[in-house]
């Protein structure tokens, strides 16, 4: 997003899809300053605006995401964490691990990062829109409450789901996370937890190596993380199937006040990171389904993008995403696949009425 057009005002009364939340510093992080075949680049931000602009924003509404102020950020990180964050990226930078990178642009990229998932939140729970989308880098899931990793610095939508309990009056908050790499962090914030419920449908076998689907959770939050691993080329009937038959009858009996996407596009089939079969209509149909479930619930639905490294895929797929998000077509059901629903059936079952 250009600083030019940050977020003009919508003229009065004009009828909104929803509220797409963005911020110029989340273009200024890149990691390819210290390694120049980094895949996370500001190309992939550019990519999904260019292509939404083309489409005049599908009605839209722009808003500038806000720099979280670090006591946001410790609803789920350690002083310790943000601060070595900080320091690093005001020396200059350098490298976390040999994935992640920071750079002098970094931290505040990072706080608008968060800042904006925060102000979605809000905006969601005080009533002003039923949907929204937050535009930003560094991604978020991987960062567990005391380390960065996977190319993610602060945690996004964990802090936006801990902001929602913890200033915005919500009680319960439920996070689908469809990213082809699982959602450590996330999962870690919340591992023992009840008043959030974590589902996770990824690729088995590669980073970060968690995820098993015999992991539900510890302690009160056992039974509150459902893990979904599904195998390398897996098509959309799998993913469409664990969405309609696991993840939506849990999450109507969770009954939760708000509905997250950690929206990582990079199990399209031509991402250079995963073996995914999934393209533009997948994903269209995917948020078809997570849309149906908050207008059944009545309760405002936001997403967070993750990852996605194929700039034209990804801006294909947030473009489809948001136009599914906002229309009236309703989703398209399918018969259970029967091999890996039925086993993540008969774990889930112990837990949630299937």
């Amino acid at each position: 997003m250009s600083k030019d057009h940050e977020a003009p005002a919508q003229p009065r009364g004009a009828k909104r899809a929803g509220l797409y939340f963005s911020h110029p510093a989340c273009l200024e992080h890149d990691p390819r300053v210290h390694m120049p075949e980094h895949p996370d680049t500001p190309e992939r931000l550019e990519a999904i605006e260019q292509a939404l602009a083309a489409r005049d924003w599908l009605g839209w509404e722009r808003r500038t995401a806000p720099p979280a102020p670090e006591t946001q950020l410790q609803l789920v990180h350690s002083i310790r964490h943000v601060q070595r964050i900080r320091e690093l990226s005001l020396a200059g930078g350098g490298a976390i691990d040999p994935d992640t990178f920071v750079g002098e642009p970094s931290y505040r990229a990072a706080l608008h990062a968060a800042g904006g998932a925060c102000e979605m939140a809000r905006a969601l729970m005080a009533g002003e829109a039923r949907l929204g989308f937050c535009g930003v880098r560094p991604s978020g899931h991987h960062a567990e409450p005391d380390k960065a990793m996977g190319f993610c610095l602060f945690n996004n939508v964990a802090i936006a789901a801990e902001f929602a309990i913890a200033e915005l009056g919500a009680k319960r908050v439920f996070i689908l996370d469809w990213d082809v790499h699982h959602g450590n962090g996330t999962a870690e914030a919340f591992r023992r937890r009840s008043e959030v419920l974590f589902a996770s449908i990824h690729q088995s076998g590669i980073y970060p190596g968690t995820g098993l689907m015999s992991d539900m959770g510890s302690g009160p939050g056992e039974g509150y993380t459902i893990n979904l691993p599904v195998p390398a080329g897996s098509e959309e009937f799998l993913w469409l199937s664990l969405i309609e038959h696991i993840v939506v009858p849990v999450a109507q009996a969770f009954e939760p006040d708000l509905l997250l996407i950690s929206a990582g596009f990079d199990a399209h089939r031509d991402d250079p990171l995963a073996d995914g079969r999934l393209d533009g209509a997948s994903f269209a149909e995917m948020a078809r389904h997570v849309r149906a479930l908050a207008q059944q619930l009545d309760v405002p639905l936001g997403a967070v993008l993750e990852g996605g490294y194929e700039p034209t895929a990804l801006a294909e797929c947030v473009r489809e995403m948001l136009a599914a998000l906002s229309s009236d077509e309703p989703p398209r059901s399918a018969a259970p696949e029967p091999l890996l629903t039925s086993r993540a059936a008969s774990y889930v079952s112990h837990y949630w009425p299937l």
